[in-house]
């Protein structure tokens, strides 16, 4: 009779890593692998892992990946159970973007993984759309272009659409949200993705939206702004009656100071022709640029909007509070990918290899806040010099899957 050490949420490979189902190497493992074995020096999940770690340790580019595994060739031969130490060239790294993964299943890798620990997430998901500048070639229209799911409080992508050349960001988003579960979700984005069509289907798969309004849907636009303008009654007559709940936050950073005031009214509830309306905001930002304590600058944003949250689900506060959480898609998850991963810089031209680097810095985002770190380059330059630990975060599972 044979005994395992395994636990029952553990397995091992071919080489003798041990490692937790649903984590991320279990998902290496089962990539499917197009190269023939003969002439095939290194597996697939070696790769993976190669790439990943010299991505948490601070490396980008194929040719830095290539240099920084050369420069760890004895930890990592003793990490991955290698047979050699030689360590794969940039054109080999380059090839696992450009030919060997799949976009379809890689992306649906990391849908999977993001979505195993769903009790854990937060409750606004952002959508917004990049573009990948890295892949631009001279007499292209554009650049290539992905529109993201995001979940601001675990720093995570829960599902990324690749936008075709001829599509926008309106046909993209109901096709990367069919992969998300949106019930007891909270979506909101720009006012491009104010679509009747959208709202509609959030709604039915069990989730609530908060939308900005602006010109593009001029009658709705037309409505709530109106409803906010200042009440000017005639001689004799009093002012209208309303139901305004109102909210203010203030803070002060980098010499600005920055006042938000937003108001909320269910009075149009019946009125509006848009499906599941559950309130509409007005939300005015104010900007003061200080300096030596004697304002030198001002400037004022209007913002209107419509939410499928009632005010019993959702208090002007709280309005306030998932608007400003949209922004965090382009803190979190643009900026880091541009700036801590230069991700534009890196040159990705070839087939969907631009797309697929895209969703490693996604994976690598959303592993960095799990490892405890909310500033991305301080948790990279934390794992630079322990591969161990980086390693552990590859081969845990995902907290309550």
């Amino acid at each position: 009779m044979e005994y395992s050490t395994l636990a029952p949420w553990q397995g091992m490979n071919a080489s003798g890593i041990v490692y937790d189902l649903g984590s991320l190497f279990d998902r290496f493992e089962h990539i499917h692998d197009p190269r023939k074995a003969k002439g095939k020096r290194y597996s697939l999940s070696s790769l993976l892992v190669i790439i990943f770690l010299a991505k948490l340790s601070g490396k980008d580019n194929p040719v830095e990946i290539a240099d920084w595994a050369q420069n760890h060739a004895d930890e990592l031969v003793q990490l991955l159970g290698l047979k050699e130490s030689w360590m794969p060239h940039h054109n080999t790294i380059r090839r696992v973007f450009q030919t060997i993964l799949s976009l379809d299943e890689f992306e649906r890798l990391m849908v999977d993984y993001h979505q195993a620990a769903s009790d854990a997430d937060g409750e606004v998901l952002a959508i917004d759309g990049k573009a990948l500048r890295g892949t631009a070639i001279l007499g292209q229209d554009r650049s290539k272009y992905v529109l993201s799911v995001y979940d601001g409080q675990t720093q995570q992508v829960k599902a990324q659409e690749v936008v075709a050349s001829k599509e926008n960001e309106i046909v993209a988003a109901p096709k990367a949200l069919k992969r998300v579960k949106l019930a007891g979700k909270i979506i909101t984005g720009d006012a491009l993705h104010t679509q009747r069509a959208l709202s509609e289907q959030i709604l039915t798969a069990g989730g609530d939206y908060l939308w900005p309004v602006k010109d593009n849907q001029p009658r709705l636009h037309q409505d709530i702004q109106r409803l906010f303008a200042p009440d000017q009654p005639k001689p004799g007559f009093g002012k209208i009656k309303t139901d305004f709940q109102q909210t203010q936050q203030v803070s002060y950073g980098h010499g600005r100071i920055e006042t938000r005031s937003l108001q909320t009214s269910e009075m149009l509830n019946e009125y509006l022709d848009w499906p599941g309306v559950g309130q509409v905001y007005r939300l005015e930002r104010r900007f003061s640029w200080v300096r030596q304590g004697r304002t030198y600058k001002t400037s004022c944003e209007v913002e209107f909007g419509v939410t499928s949250l009632s005010r019993q689900q959702a208090a002007a506060n709280k309005i306030l509070k998932v608007r400003r959480q949209y922004w965090g898609i382009e803190t979190g998850l643009h900026y880091r990918r541009d700036v801590t991963f230069r991700e534009d810089a890196t040159r990705m031209t070839i087939g969907a290899a631009s797309c697929i680097l895209s969703i490693v810095h996604n994976l690598v985002l959303g592993l960095l806040k799990r490892a405890g770190f909310t500033n991305a380059a301080k948790g990279r330059r934390w794992f630079e010099g322990r591969l161990q630990e980086a390693f552990a975060l590859l081969l845990a599972g995902n907290p309550l899957s």
